[in-house]
C-alpha cells in the first residue's frame, strides 16, 4: 500500500451516533453508493451485535462490491467467528491500550490485553483473514505500552494498526508527533481514527497522514458517536486540494451521498457545514458577490461542480447593487441607479424582518411595488 486509503466506517461508527439506526435498505444503499464513487474500503458493522446486524453484513458482502469490507470485533474469538459466518474476509480487532480503558475493561490487567490480542489474532489468521488491529484510546495510552502493543501485533501477523483518538483530545501538532514517532518502529501501515470532540477530527486525520499514516477512517457528514468522526467529504477534498492527492474518488457525487446519509440518519446538516452544506457556495455579501461575479476564485476554494453543487447568489441584508442588478438582469429587468438603490433598501428592510435572504419571487414582488 503506497497511497492513502479511505476506510469509511459510516455503517459502523457512523451508525453508533446516538439516535441513528439504519434499516437494511438504507445500509445497502449507502454501501452501494460508497462503492460506486470509488471508496476502496468499508467497515460495515459489528457481527457480534446479533441477528439483524449479521443479516445486514451478510447481505452487503453478497452484493459483490469492489470495495474491501471489514467487520469490527473485540479481541474475542466468538466475535471473529460471527464475522466469518457473515462471509467477511477482513476483520478489525479492537483492544484498549490506555490505563483508563484497561482499568474499566480488564481490571487493570495489561498483560491480559496482550494475551487476548494474541489469541484472537492467531485465530483470525488461522482462518485466512486479513487482520487490522486497533488501539482503543491510543491518544491517551502510555507511549511505551502503545509501542509494545503495536510491535506485538505486527510480530503476531497484523496487517495494519489503527491509531484511535477515541475521545478526540489531540490537536494536529500532537497527532503528527505521536504518529511520526510510532511509524519509526513499524513496518506495517498505520490507520487514523479520529473523533471530533474539539472540532479537530479532520485536521487530526490529515496530520496523521502528513506524518506517514496510509489509511484513514471517515464517515459521511462526520456522523458518529458524540461529536462525530472525520468527515469523508472533508478528508477527500482536503487531500485533493491541500495535499494534491488523487484518491480516485468521484467527488462530483459527494453531495448525493451526503444527502442520502442525512436522510437515512434522520439528521440534517447546518447550512455552513464544510464541503456539503447548503451555504457552501452561496454568496450574499455585496463585496463577496461582486468578487465572485468577476472571478469565482476570489471567494471560492474550488468549483462547486467538483462536489455536485451549483453556485448560488442570494439577495439579502448584506447584498449590494452589483448583485441586485445582476439578479434582476437575469429576469430582463434593468433599473437606473436611484431605482436600484430604492429596491436595495427595501430588500434590506424585508430581509431583516424575515431574518433570512429573500426568494426570487419575493425580490420580483418588491421591484413591482417600488416602481
Amino acid at each position: 500500500m503506497d497511497q492513502v486509503v479511505i476506510n469509511d466506517t459510516t455503517l459502523r461508527d457512523g451508525e453508533q451516533a446516538a439516535g441513528v439506526a439504519f434499516n437494511l435498505e438504507e445500509k445497502i444503499a449507502i454501501a452501494k453508493f460508497l462503492d460506486a464513487i470509488g471508496v476502496p474500503e468499508m467497515e460495515i458493522g459489528i457481527a457480534a451485535m446479533g441477528e439483524a446486524e449479521q443479516q445486514a453484513i451478510a447481505t452487503i458482502v453478497d452484493l459483490g462490491l469492489q470495495a474491501h469490507l471489514l467487520g469490527w470485533n473485540r479481541a474475542v474469538i466468538a466475535d471473529i467467528q460471527a464475522s466469518i459466518a457473515c462471509g467477511l474476509k477482513r476483520v478489525h480487532i479492537s483492544i484498549p491500550v490506555s490505563a483508563i480503558q484497561i482499568g474499566a475493561k480488564f481490571q487493570g490487567k495489561w498483560q491480559l490485553v496482550w494475551q487476548k490480542l494474541k489469541d484472537s489474532l492467531s485465530f483470525a489468521l488461522d482462518q485466512g483473514l486479513f487482520v487490522s488491529v486497533g488501539g482503543e484510546d491510543s491518544s491517551r495510552a502510555d507511549e511505551q505500552f502503545l509501542l509494545d502493543t503495536v510491535l506485538y501485533a505486527q510480530e503476531w501477523g497484523a496487517s495494519r494498526f489503527r491509531f484511535c483518538d477515541t475521545v478526540g483530545i489531540l490537536d494536529p501538532f500532537t497527532t503528527y508527533d505521536k504518529v511520526k514517532k510510532l511509524l519509526t518502529s513499524l513496518s506495517i501501515p498505520v490507520e487514523m481514527h479520529t473523533h471530533n470532540d474539539f472540532g479537530l477530527a479532520t485536521a487530526n486525520a490529515l496530520a496523521g497522514i502528513k506524518a506517514g499514516a496510509l489509511s484513514v477512517n471517515t464517515t459521511v457528514n462526520g456522523l458518529g458517536e458524540r461529536a462525530g468522526n472525520a468527515a469523508l467529504e472533508e478528508v477527500v477534498m482536503a487531500l485533493k486540494h491541500l495535499s494534491k492527492m488523487d484518491l480516485s474518488i468521484d467527488t462530483r457525487r459527494l453531495l448525493e451521498i451526503s444527502q442520502l446519509v442525512a436522510t437515512a440518519s434522520g439528521y440534517g446538516l447546518p447550512p455552513w457545514k464544510a464541503i456539503v452544506g447548503e451555504n457552501t457556495f452561496a454568496h450574499e455579501s455585496g463585496i463577496h458577490a461582486h468578487g465572485v461575479l468577476q472571478n469565482p476564485h476570489t471567494y471560492e476554494p474550488f468549483a462547486p461542480e467538483e462536489i455536485g453543487r451549483e453556485r448560488r447568489l442570494v439577495i439579502g441584508k448584506h447584498s449590494g447593487r452589483h448583485l441586485l442588478s445582476n439578479l434582476l438582469q437575469q429576469h430582463g429587468i434593468i433599473l437606473n441607479h436611484e431605482e436600484t438603490q430604492s429596491v436595495l433598501n427595501a430588500v434590506r428592510q424585508q430581509s431583516m424582518q424575515k431574518k433570512r435572504s429573500l426568494t426570487t419571487q419575493e425580490l420580483l414582488s418588491l421591484v413591482a411595488h417600488t416602481q
